[in-house]
């Protein structure tokens, strides 16, 4: 059976919640629609983030990007709502999106958004 687009995030267990440690992924193939002119947007997302108790469970991440594909979003509105969602899914340490739209009229777009949590500080 061929995979769908879904809005849920999977969890699993973080391996080793003693230590602070930095997981990256890039997200090459994310898009979206303008919702003024309804044409498409590409863009790279980055995800970096350090868990606390739960890691995001690749699949179900890849799903939901995938959700946005025929969706109308501001960039600076559907990279605040993949992060809010992914904060909500885990519960990090800490958490950093970027995405980094391509050029559209001249002008490529970059949105950066962080979480922390409450009190925690670096150890990496």
């Amino acid at each position: 059976m061929p995979s769908r687009p879904s809005k849920r995030l999977q969890t699993f267990r973080n391996p080793s919640p003693e230590r602070d440690y930095r997981i990256q992924m890039q997200m090459p193939e994310f898009t979206c629609l303008c919702p003024l002119t309804g044409q498409p947007d590409f863009a790279t997302l980055e995800l970096e983030y350090v868990p606390d108790r739960l890691c995001v469970e690749l699949k179900s991440l890849k799903l939901y990007v995938w959700s946005f594909r025929g969706k109308g979003a501001f960039h600076e509105a559907v990279t605040n709502r993949i992060l809010d969602d992914l904060v909500r899914a885990t519960r990090p340490r800490f958490m950093r999106l970027t995405a980094r739209f391509n050029v559209r009229g001249g002008i490529a777009t970059a949105i950066v958004a962080e979480h922390r949590k409450r009190g925690w500080k670096s150890a990496v």
